[in-house]
C-alpha cells in the first residue's frame, strides 16, 4: 500500500493524528522505515516520554483520563472519586493548573503542541484501560469537569502560542459554545462543520478512515468541508500501519474532491494544478503556522 506514492511525496504527507505512545514498543526499524511525519499525541501522565525526530510532539490529557486529574485539594482517592462523580467543581485548582503547565512544557521544541485534549459525552470510566477485552464501569466523567481541565490546558497553550489537537465526541454544540468562548476570551489569539469553519478562520478538520469510516456519511464530510481546512489523520498506535492509513484517506479525499494524486513531486506549479497532498500539505503549514514551521 505504501508504495502508491513515491519517495519525494512521501516527505510532504503529515499524519495529524496518531498514538504511538500507546504500542508497547516502537522499534528502530519501524521509525527508520517511516517515510512521513507523524504528530504523536499524549493523553495522560505515563505516555508524555520523548520520540524521534519524525514525530511532532503533543503533551495533554485526553478527556478518557481527565478523571485522574483533582480540581480541588482532596485527602484520598475515594474523596477524589466521590466528589467527582457525585458532586459539581468546575474551576481547576492552582495545583491542577500547575500541573497540567509542566505536562505541556516536557518539551521545548517549538514544535510541541497540545493534544489529545476535548470533550467526551458518551465515554464510560474502564476498570482497567490497558486490559483486554477492556470492561466499563458505569460511571461517565462530568462534562463540567472535563470541560474545566480542557479550558485550563488551552489557555497554557495560547499563552505559549502552541497549536491544539481537540478530540470531541456527542457534544458538538458544546465545543462550538467553548470555540466561541475561547475567541471572546483570548480576541485575536484564537481568531456544524461548514459554520465552525467559516466563522473560526483557525479550526480545521482532520479526518481518518480509522473512525471517520465507520460513518456513512464520510464522503458526505469531506464534501462539506472547505478545501483549505482539511488534515489527514490514521489515529491509530500502530507506527507500522499510520502511512497506509493516510495513503488510504488521501486517495478517498482525491476522489470526493476531483483532486489528482501526485505520482512526482513539482515544484512551482500553479494552485489549480495541485494534488491531493500538496493541498493537504498547504492546510498544515496553515495550521502549525509561520513560528512552528521555522
Amino acid at each position: 500500500m505504501a508504495a502508491a506514492f513515491p519517495p519525494d511525496v512521501f516527505q510532504h504527507v503529515v499524519d495529524a493524528h496518531c498514538h504511538p505512545t500507546e504500542a508497547n514498543s516502537i522499534s528502530a526499524e519501524s521509525m527508520k522505515q517511516l517515510q512521513i511525519s507523524v504528530c504523536a499525541m499524549s493523553t495522560h501522565h505515563g505516555d508524555q516520554r520523548c520520540l524521534e525526530s519524525a514525530i511532532f510532539r503533543l503533551s495533554g490529557y485526553h478527556p478518557w483520563f481527565t478523571h485522574l486529574i483533582s480540581l480541588l485539594p482532596v485527602t484520598s482517592k475515594s474523596e477524589h472519586y466521590r466528589h467527582l462523580f457525585l458532586g459539581d467543581d468546575s474551576q481547576p485548582s492552582a495545583e491542577a493548573t500547575s500541573h497540567l503547565r509542566h505536562n505541556f512544557e516536557l518539551f521545548s521544541s517549538t514544535l510541541a503542541m497540545l493534544g489529545e485534549v476535548g470533550l467526551d459525552k458518551q465515554y464510560r470510566v474502564a476498570f482497567d484501560y490497558h486490559a483486554s477485552p477492556r470492561r466499563l464501569t458505569p460511571f461517565t466523567i462530568p462534562l463540567d469537569h472535563q470541560l474545566a481541565i480542557l479550558e485550563a490546558q488551552i489557555d497554557i497553550a495560547v499563552e505559549l502560542r502552541r497549536n491544539v489537537s481537540l478530540h470531541s465526541v456527542k457534544c458538538p454544540q458544546i465545543t462550538v459554545d467553548l470555540i466561541n468562548k475561547l475567541r471572546r476570551k483570548h480576541g485575536e489569539q484564537l481568531d456544524n462543520i461548514r459554520l465552525t469553519t467559516k466563522k473560526h478562520n483557525n479550526v480545521f478538520i482532520s479526518l481518518s478512515t480509522t473512525i471517520n469510516g465507520r460513518s456513512n456519511n464520510l464522503n458526505a464530510l469531506i464534501t462539506a468541508c472547505s478545501p483549505n481546512r482539511l488534515l489527514i489523520e490514521s489515529d491509530i498506535d500502530n507506527i507500522d500501519r499510520c502511512t497506509e492509513k493516510c495513503i488510504e484517506i488521501l486517495n478517498l479525499m482525491a476522489r470526493v474532491k476531483g483532486w489528482p494524486v501526485e505520482e512526482a513531486w513539482v515544484e512551482d506549479l500553479d494552485k489549480d494544478e495541485w494534488g491531493v497532498v500538496r493541498r493537504i500539505e498547504a492546510n498544515w503549514k496553515a495550521f502549525i503556522g509561520e513560528n512552528l514551521q521555522k
